[in-house]
């Protein structure tokens, strides 16, 4: 989430083969009917719609306009009372202490500010309440490819390198995060299978809908950069294809889940 327009493109797409991630997600977060929900970084509204199935008082946030209407538009198609509201990790507009149960699949992540993002997240968790978020273990042929793109986009921007990035994945610095807040943490690691006819069509159905895909092609196709991009992702993807009759990558993820026991920062 921040300042990446994940409406551009066509993000239905990825929420599509993120859906059994969401499923394992909200299967772990053990909901029970009318407790609080919060889906932050909804997207499409996968964990939201789950979440309402199991009896769950929903709300949804995310910073794109129209993934908030695609996720209204589905919640509406299939009856469920979800409200969706326009937000992001560093500000959540719902009161404090309002959350009981808090799902992000892939989406506080990207939060520029991890900082704000904890202070957000515990400040409408109540008491006794849980945060149940995925995160991208690094490593692998999708974390491999992303990288090489990202750095290729940095590269032709001009920009200075950033930080590492928090490692959203790793039990130590989750627990330095969120322990402050009286949380405390476990983690299950899981794995998701990205497939599609051979790399290629795989490749080239991610750049076409993928958001950072699409944003990254505006910035390399008027310098003549995508193609030479494009061939060293493929290889990439070809080098990592675990179907010689297809196309199969595996991603490792964790699920990490922090229950409030106690704690002075932030809630009720």
């Amino acid at each position: 989430m921040g300042a990446m327009d994940w409406g551009v493109g066509r993000y239905e797409s990825t929420a599509q083969q993120l859906f059994p991630a969401a499923e394992a997600l909200v299967q772990m977060a053990a909901i029970t009917p009318g407790e609080r929900v919060l889906d932050l970084g909804c997207g499409t509204g996968n964990a939201a719609l789950l979440a309402a199935d199991l009896g769950g008082r929903v709300t949804g946030v995310d910073p794109a306009p129209r993934l908030l209407d695609v996720a209204r538009n589905t919640a509406a198609g299939k009856g469920a009372d979800i409200q969706f509201l326009p937000g992001d990790a560093a500000s959540v507009p719902l009161a404090d202490a309002s959350v009981d149960v808090l799902l992000s699949v892939f989406a506080v992540i990207f939060a520029p500010d991890v900082g704000a993002a904890a202070d957000e997240m515990a400040r409408v968790v109540v008491r006794g309440g849980r945060i149940v978020l995925s995160a991208w273990i690094p490593g692998g042929a999708i974390s491999e490819m992303n990288g090489v793109a990202a750095e290729t986009v940095r590269q032709a921007l001009g920009a200075p390198t950033g930080p590492q990035p928090f490692p959203w994945h790793d039990l130590h610095a989750l627990s330095t995060l969120l322990a402050p807040y009286g949380f405390h943490l476990t983690l299950e690691e899981r794995r998701l299978a990205f497939t599609g006819p051979s790399a290629s069509e795989y490749l080239d159905k991610e750049r076409r809908n993928h958001p950072l895909a699409v944003a990254g092609l505006a910035v390399l196709e008027p310098r003549g950069e995508a193609d030479a991009l494009r061939q060293r992702m493929l290889e990439i993807l070809e080098s990592g294809n675990e179907d010689e009759d297809g196309f199969r990558v595996t991603s490792r993820y964790v699920i990490a889940t922090a229950r409030r026991v106690g704690g002075t920062r932030g809630g009720a």
